[in-house]
This record gives structure tokens, sequence and C-alpha cells, in this order.
């Protein structure tokens, strides 16, 4: 995709990438998926995006490792198990010159959609 142009939808996004890129981020995206069951795919903030009641999930590509958004909270185990992976205010980062860790991707999701549904029912709770 040129520089500057804005994703209209997930296709286009991946399809910006070198073919080896775009194997990694479809196999993001496959994790994500399966974990997610029933989530929309949206584009924000120019990044691909899981939303169930709220954001699941962001996952961005670049030049030398694919982000992950946003900072992962609420279990001590898995915090640790990403601590190698921790990026700036702790947003993830996964060196594509590493093996991609899918199975900690999917621990994430896992969690992250626990709390979105967690978020979504005290809302309903709340007068």
């Amino acid at each position: 995709m040129p520089k500057g142009q804005r994703p209209d939808s997930f296709y286009n996004y991946i399809s910006g990438f070198s073919p080896e890129v775009q194997t990694i981020l479809r196999k993001i995206r496959a994790a994500i998926r399966k974990n997610a069951p029933g989530a929309q795919e949206i584009i924000s903030y120019r990044m691909p995006a899981f939303k169930l009641n709220g954001i699941v999930v962001y996952f961005a590509g670049f030049k030398k490792h694919v982000g992950m958004y946003p900072p992962v909270s609420g279990n001590a185990k898995l915090e640790k198990a990403l601590s190698p992976y921790a990026g700036p205010k702790g947003n993830l980062k996964f060196p594509l010159d590493k093996p991609i860790p899918y199975s900690l991707i999917e621990r994430i999701v896992k969690l992250r959609v626990k709390q979105d549904r967690a978020r979504a029912a005290s809302k309903k709770k709340s007068p």
C-alpha cells in the first residue's frame, strides 16, 4: 500500500507488506479470530483491530516487528511471559527475525475477550 494511504480493510492492510510479513500477519489474524469468536474486524488508527463490546486488540506491521496493543494487564503469569516483548508504554513488539509466539498471542486474546465481556457486564449493571 502506498505510504500515507489509509487502509480500508484487513486485506488492503496486509497486502501492503512483503509476502513473508503477510504470512505472519495472516497467522496473527487467524489466531485472534479463533480466540475472539464473533469479533468484528475493523480498521482503527490505521491498524487492524478486533472489536466485541470494545476493542479487544490491535495489531500492526512495521519494518522489524509486529506490534500488538493495548498493553496486557490483569494476569501476572501472562505478563511475565510477555516481558521479553514489552515495548514502549507496555505495548508489545514481536521481532520479525525471531519466531512469532502465536500461542502467547492466543493467550492475550483470551484474556482481552474475558476483560471485554466483564467490562460490558459491569456497564449493564450500572444505573
